[in-house]
């Protein structure tokens, strides 16, 4: 939490407006964190983190039926809510430099949840969006959708 809080006293000083419509985005992004990862320690156990260890199993329900990185995502939207609501230099700088460090963090998760896990996690890899997306499945049903409707 050093982030907000380095923003919040460079915020204190510069007196800038905030802008209180992209607040929701802070409290998206912090729910979307703690909620994602409390449901991937219920399902598949393990530890909190990644970087802890590794979870019991492959968690493929819920917001991870979606996304495969719903805790790192959500803590994107919520720098990108600070940045947009305090229109902070630091704020922007910090969502700046965590996009290509989550990027190449998920790489490097990717590669050992692969090792681990096999064909199982290859597939689940290869199915859900890394970040945001449309899923394979929901894809698929959009298309067979547009074959119905009549040409014209």
């Amino acid at each position: 939490m050093a982030i907000p809080a380095v923003v919040l006293a460079e915020q204190l000083m510069s007196r800038r407006r905030l802008h209180l419509k992209y607040l929701p985005l802070l409290a998206w992004g912090y729910l979307q964190y703690r909620l994602s990862g409390d449901y991937r320690t219920k399902v598949a156990g393990g530890p909190s983190g990644m970087s802890q260890g590794f979870p019991d199993g492959i968690v493929t329900t819920g917001i991870y039926k979606w996304t495969r990185n719903p805790m790192y995502l959500g803590h994107m939207i919520f720098l990108g809510g600070l940045t947009l609501l305090t229109r902070s230099p630091i704020a922007l700088a910090a969502i700046s430099s965590v996009i290509p460090w989550y990027n190449e963090r998920v790489k490097k998760d990717e590669e050992r949840l692969a090792k681990k896990f096999g064909s199982v996690y290859e597939e689940y890899r290869d199915s859900v969006p890394r970040w945001i997306g449309i899923p394979p499945e929901l894809d698929k049903l959009v298309e067979e959708a547009k074959k119905k409707l009549p040409v014209r």
